[in-house]
């Protein structure tokens, strides 16, 4: 936000407004600690005492905890902030030793006290629309920022590109319109900010999409998890250890990152010198100690207890809204109980907050460009639907913490541009299974020869890499090693990290050469509405005449099928084809023969299959999922109602929301290899010299 503009708008002078919000929550948090006395039995608060009670914590916050919260901050990474809370506790059971009118019987009572002044706390501010920063605490942070990475005040614009995973254009338009997303409303109307649709790959999913804006590659990498043969290996987007892997392949040493820049909660690092919760980097050693990453997280004494607090709230409403939609009938609905509602609790509240609370310290220090990934929304959308009200819940709760970023960059060492934009979009759609009764593995079984041994693999939530990456990051810091939480959570595998995913049996099983078993034939992968088939005993690309001679009926039983929109083969006669239920395309000429199978799936549909035809690995035969244009819908390979990962509707098309001083591409922008090229334009036109030199970034300003 530029600061002009702020200062423009701001009717009370910023310390009056301070005031009289400290004064707000201080009568918030005495009412919190007089009703908490009523209900706890070791609180004992005498007539009056509430006011005094309540200001004498927080004294003893400010005094005490930054101190002893630095002690334990190794402890607190390790137990994910349950160090945290005994301490928070402690300061409690200290501030009730200090005025006679409140007293607290223990360190135990303290931590219940604790509980329900937040409990409290969070209903009060939130029906108020009370924001959720601590001035104190942004202090703290803002003054360890400064001395640990001085920074000298500057005029040059620092850019900060947040990412909402999964959020489609057409989904944020509507947003706006209906009032879900205030915050980039506001920008649009007050700052004049810009909405640009841009068009992912084939492959619309996080791995593809990230590797290509945050490296400017993602060449050879056909769908979110795929097989290479000559290793007998799958890849997998949201492993730490194949994640590392292709990092190491497309990474030039200059990404959009590379100028000390920072990366928080994304699968890629771009290059960065600063990384938290960053999937290709977890397994790396000596990257510093956990205390300088999560200071920002673990230094609130409030923040943890208030975290649990909204992840328990979150849980409870994802119980609800499930029965809910079982009650109602609502269709398209797949199954979320298991461990989804934790997963989702992890996404929405845990993993926002920590990379909100990095992101404002990177910003108290100044850094000059950071990328952060949001995954919440992207993981009820799969489960829920792409526009449904828990959906826009919590897209709306994400607008609120870009609130609060552009907040403290008002107390930054330089002026911030905020870019908003997401990776790929989503589509809804009854999945596979449901809508044919059987699922993607099944069909290809069936339509096999005769003693075919055929062995499918879903992708998973892309959000469970990331929790395996915050579990293993906050364990290899400071001398303590992936292999003790191994140990403690019996998760023990080769590459180090934990794998919390509801596949992790499955993927144990897949490991380094599950695929290459050979027991089977044929490995089928699915990808949301993109599946993947290879036939693992014979090398390199088969081709079309070699599968019709071993599975005479696989091809055209695929071809014909009603959930099938077209598949991708290489003839050894005519090259590589497209081949639809009613016609055909002819990839190198692009002729069509009879009915064109890529006409539902926009113009540039054929550019993206071309490209894909081109890398090493791609599968045997590539199968997009059929697309209903009227209805805008999608059937998933796997057990999404919200899918992405192919071709077909919204979620083919992410946005980016850019600043006014940050010039919109003259040509559409197709591919997130693009994309990155304009990324890097836009970091050069605010001035950042260490990109102004940059051949991609001369090419984003003219448009190429």
């Amino acid at each position: 936000m530029h600061r002009e503009v702020a200062a423009g708008r701001r009717e009370r002078p910023g310390w009056f407004r301070a005031v009289a919000r400290a004064v707000v929550i201080w009568i918030i948090n005495a009412f919190a600690l007089w009703l908490s006395a009523q209900i706890l039995p070791g609180i004992d608060l005498e007539s009056g005492g509430a006011l005094g009670g309540a200001l004498v914590i927080a004294l003893v916050n400010a005094l005490l905890w930054p101190v002893l919260a630095r002690l334990v901050l190794p402890i607190s990474a390790l137990t994910l902030g349950l160090a945290s809370l005994v301490l928070s506790g402690f300061t409690i059971w200290v501030a009730g030793q200090i005025i006679p009118e409140f007293r607290v019987e223990s360190i135990w009572w303290g931590l219940a006290l604790a509980f329900v002044m937040t409990v409290v706390n969070v209903v009060i501010t939130s029906v108020l629309g009370i924001d959720d920063d601590d001035a104190y605490w942004r202090n703290v942070v803002r003054r360890t920022a400064r001395r640990r990475d001085a920074v000298a005040p500057t005029d040059v614009p620092g850019v900060l590109f947040l990412e909402i995973d999964g959020l489609a254009y057409e989904v944020l338009r509507r947003a706006l319109r209906n009032g879900h997303t205030p915050t980039m409303a506001r920008w649009i109307a007050e700052q004049d900010h810009h909405l640009i649709r841009w068009e992912c790959d084939w492959s619309s999913q996080t791995g593809a999409s990230q590797a290509g804006l945050l490296h400017g590659t993602n060449e050879d990498m056909p769908a979110f998890r795929w097989y290479e043969k000559e290793r007998q290996a799958t890849v997998t987007s949201n492993r730490p250890q194949d994640t590392a892997l292709i990092q190491r392949r497309i990474s030039s040493g200059r990404g959009l990152l590379f100028a000390d820049g920072v990366s928080r909660a994304n699968m890629f690092s771009g290059d960065a010198p600063h990384a938290l919760l960053t999937l290709s980097m977890v397994l790396q050693r000596g990257r510093g100690k956990v205390g300088h990453d999560y200071f920002a997280y673990f230094s609130n004494p409030y923040n943890m207890i208030r975290t649990i607090v909204l992840t328990v709230e979150d849980v409870a409403r994802e119980w609800w809204q499930a029965l809910g939609n079982r009650r109602r009938g609502v269709i398209p609905r797949v199954h979320r109980g298991g461990l989804y509602p934790l997963m989702r609790a992890w996404t929405t509240v845990i993993q926002r907050d920590l990379a909100v609370q990095s992101l404002l310290y990177d910003i108290f220090a100044g850094r000059p460009v950071g990328y952060s990934t949001f995954v919440g929304y992207d993981e009820i959308a799969h489960h829920s639907g792409i526009e449904r009200p828990e959906t826009l819940r919590a897209l709306g709760q994400l607008d609120r913490q870009f609130a609060r970023l552009e907040r403290a960059a008002k107390d930054a060492p330089r002026p911030y541009r905020f870019v908003v934009l997401s990776d790929h979009g989503q589509t809804d759609g009854l999945c596979f299974r449901q809508s044919y009764g059987e699922t993607l593995e099944q069909l290809v079984r069936r339509l096999s020869a005769g003693g075919a041994s055929v062995d499918g693999l879903t992708a998973g939530d892309e959000g469970w890499g990331l929790l395996s990456a915050s579990v293993t990051e906050a364990a290899s810091g400071d001398g303590i090693g992936a292999k003790t939480l191994d140990r403690v959570t019996r998760g023990r595998r080769q590459d180090g990290a934990v794998d919390l995913g509801p596949q992790a049996e499955e993927r144990r099983r897949d490991g380094e050469e599950a695929a290459g078993d050979d027991e089977d034939d044929i490995l089928v992968m699915a990808s949301g509405c993109l599946g993947l088939v290879y036939l693992t005993r014979e090398p390199g690309r088969v081709s079309l005449e070699r599968l019709q001679e071993i599975h005479p009926g696989l091809v055209e039983g695929l071809r014909t099928h009603p959930g099938i929109g077209f598949l991708l083969v290489r003839s050894e006669a005519e090259g590589s084809l497209v081949l639809g239920p009613r016609g055909r395309v002819h990839v190198a000429s692009g002729q069509v023969d009879g009915e064109d199978p890529l006409a539902p799936y926009g113009e540039n549909a054929l550019r993206h299959v071309r490209r894909t035809d081109g890398f090493p690995h791609v599968a045997d035969l590539m199968i997009n999922a059929a697309y209903d244009p009227e209805l805008g819908m999608v059937p998933a390979f796997e057990e999404f109602v919200g899918s992405h990962g192919g071709m077909g509707g919204s979620q083919s098309f992410p946005f980016a929301l850019v600043p006014p001083d940050l010039t919109a591409p003259a040509e559409p922008v197709i591919g997130a290899e693009h994309m990155h090229r304009v990324m890097r334009g836009w970091l050069a036109s605010v001035g950042q010299e260490a990109y102004r030199d940059d051949d991609a970034a001369v090419g984003a300003r003219t448009g190429a």
